[in-house]
């Protein structure tokens, strides 16, 4: 079984803002991510991707935009879903955010 010691594994800077740290198996992939950019005046570019998606929000504030649905004030605790193919987005409302996010099949795209 794999495991992730948060102390033990650097961060990835993904840009000035963001990092993230990544585990995976063969089908699935758990990404944590924190932002210490915020508060954003605009939310990032929607996009899309082949992959399921869920996120929560362990801690922050943010705005979850999805196609064919109104925007949501997401907190701590809070979380989201999205559909394989629906362009989605979030803006950052507080000054840091850490948001845990799974994807099924694993985001190869993500991997060095």
């Amino acid at each position: 079984m794999a495991t992730l010691k948060f102390e033990e594994v650097p961060y990835e800077l993904v840009r000035e803002g963001l990092n993230r740290k990544i585990i995976h198996t063969d089908n699935l992939m758990t990404v944590l991510i924190d932002f210490t950019d915020g508060p954003w005046a605009e939310p990032e570019p929607k996009h899309s991707h082949p992959h399921e998606q869920t996120s929560y929000i362990a801690d922050g504030k943010i705005i979850f935009f999805c196609d064919g649905e109104e925007p949501k004030e997401l907190v701590a605790g809070d979380m989201f879903a999205v559909p394989s193919g629906v362009r989605h987005t979030i803006q950052l409302l507080s000054e840091t955010a850490r948001l845990v996010d799974s994807f099924n099949p694993i985001r190869e795209d993500f991997l060095k």
